[in-house]
């Protein structure tokens, strides 16, 4: 069963820093592309950062600049070093685990970040 743990959310002002960590399991997660989404309240959830098996990163061009994903394919984790926070960050993150041309996605459960004006 494959469970993806997402944690480090909180409460940070504007300018500060965050890092959020997704811990997988029941995945051969070395092979597999990992990504952070988000939503916000009445939007759609939308891509922060992926990062693929081989460690190729795209950003979405709002966090460009501020944000760095990165994974630790030993302790089977994805990280989101949040930089320079903005109130319009505020969104649940979320984990994201798939491979190209396999048929599965699998999701964490969320993390609350709130940026404070």
């Amino acid at each position: 069963q494959v469970q993806l743990v997402e944690s480090g959310g909180g409460l940070v002002q504007a300018g500060g820093s965050l890092r959020l960590s997704c811990a997988a399991s029941g995945v051969t997660f070395r092979i597999n592309n990992m990504g952070w989404y988000r939503q916000a309240p009445g939007k759609q959830r939308e891509l922060v950062a992926t990062i693929t098996s081989g460690g190729t990163t795209n950003y979405a061009d709002s966090v460009k600049g501020r944000f760095t994903i990165s994974r630790d394919n030993a302790k089977m984790t994805v990280s989101l070093q949040m930089n320079s926070a903005k109130p319009e960050d505020t969104a649940v993150y979320y984990c994201r685990v798939s491979r190209p041309g396999a048929p599965y996605v699998y999701w964490g459960q969320g993390t609350q970040v709130t940026v404070s004006s």
